[in-house]
Formats: C-alpha cells, sequence, structure tokens
C-alpha cells in the first residue's frame, strides 16, 4: 500500500523536517510512506490561491487512490476511531492520499474529490506543525492496531 501525503508548501522549517522524519521511519515499510510538497499558489485572494492549489493537487492525487482531505469541516477521530478507520484503508486495496491544503485551506473541488474528511482538532494549528501531527498520530494508530505499547490511552 502506498500512503501519501500531499502538502501544499514547501521548505519546512527544519524542526518540522526532524519531527515528521522520527515518525515516518516508525511506519511500516509496507505502507511506502511518502510526502509529495506542492508549491504555495500566488494571487490577489484567498479564492484564487485555493483554486490555483486545488489544480496542482487534483493533478497530484492518483485517479484511483483513497483520498482523505485533512479539513477543519471534516469529522474528528478519537485515536481508536483513526486506528479502525486506518484498518479499513488498509483493507481496501488501494492507495491512500492524505491532502493538507495550504494557509488559505482546501478549495471545494478537492474536498467533493476526498472519499473521507477529517478534522485533526477543533484548534487551529501552524501549517507545519499538521505534517508533525498527522505523522504521529499514524503512527500511534497503526501501534494500536499491532498492540505496540507506544498508544497508552
Amino acid at each position: 500500500m502506498q500512503v501519501t501525503v500531499f502538502a501544499v508548501g514547501r521548505k519546512m522549517p527544519q524542526w518540522v523536517q526532524d519531527g515528521a522524519k522520527d515518525y515516518t521511519k516508525r511506519l511500516p515499510s509496507r505502507w511506502k510512506f511518502t510526502v509529495r510538497e506542492l508549491a504555495q499558489a500566488q494571487g490577489d485572494g484567498s479564492d484564487i490561491i485555493m483554486a490555483k492549489e486545488a489544480g496542482a493537487l487534483l493533478d497530484a492525487i492518483p485517479a484511483k487512490s483513497h483520498v482523505i482531505a485533512l479539513d477543519n469541516r471534516g469529522v474528528s477521530w478519537s485515536t481508536e476511531q483513526l486506528a479502525s478507520q486506518l484498518s479499513g484503508w488498509q483493507a481496501l486495496g488501494k492507495n491512500i492520499s492524505l491532502v493538507i491544503g495550504g494557509a488559505d485551506g482546501l478549495h471545494d473541488s478537492v474536498r467533493e474529490r476526498a472519499d473521507q474528511q477529517w478534522c485533526l482538532s477543533a484548534l487551529t494549528f501552524p501549517h507545519p506543525l499538521v505534517r508533525v501531527i498527522l505523522v504521529e498520530q499514524l503512527y500511534r494508530a497503526q501501534s494500536l492496531l499491532a498492540n505496540h505499547p507506544y498508544h497508552r490511552a
């Protein structure tokens, strides 16, 4: 299974790269986990920027993958619920695409393409921090499925 994070934004601070790398190396190798960074769009107004970023995201996402958009309008899952979702994603037999929009969020067209929408938290996080939280939560959910002691509720 290929698990890919499609994220708008490049040149993340070193602490983001280090944090994401630490959890990425803990993920199962069978996942073939990667992060694809796309450039932030330029333009006058958030609607134009989001539309440009949506075009790049939709072009990058493989047609037959299961798409999960990270969006504040999505469903919030507990760790146990995320583990259940992850188990279901693994059973699909499809590649998994997790999508993180730019600073202005995701355009409606990306949310419409998504098979699911996931809200990490009701809190607003700095854009770079989302990458670290996402990878850590995937690792935590996988640890729970594998009965690894990392997850302690």
